[in-house]
C-alpha cells in the first residue's frame, strides 16, 4: 500500500474527528451560556400549553360524545 494513501486517510479520519469535537465544543459552550436554555425553557412552555390545550379538547363531554356518534 503507498504511504500517500495512509497519510490521506490518516489526515481525513483526524480531520473528522476534530471538527465533531469543535462542533460539540460550540453547541455545549451556546448552552452553557444560558442562550440556548433559555430557547429550550420557551419551547417546553410552548408544548406544555399545546397540551394542555390538546388535553382539554379530548376530554370534553362533546368530543366524547362526537367520537361516540362517529363510531356508530
Amino acid at each position: 500500500m503507498d504511504i500517500g494513501v495512509v497519510v490521506i486517510v490518516v489526515v481525513a479520519i483526524v480531520g473528522g474527528v476534530a471538527y465533531d469535537a469543535l462542533k460539540m465544543r460550540y453547541k455545549y459552550r451556546h448552552l452553557a451560556s444560558g442562550k440556548g436554555f433559555d430557547e429550550l425553557q420557551q419551547e417546553l412552555r410552548a408544548v406544555k400549553e399545546r397540551l394542555a390545550t390538546l388535553e382539554s379538547i379530548v376530554t370534553d363531554k362533546k368530543y366524547q360524545l362526537k367520537e361516540e356518534i362517529n363510531r356508530l
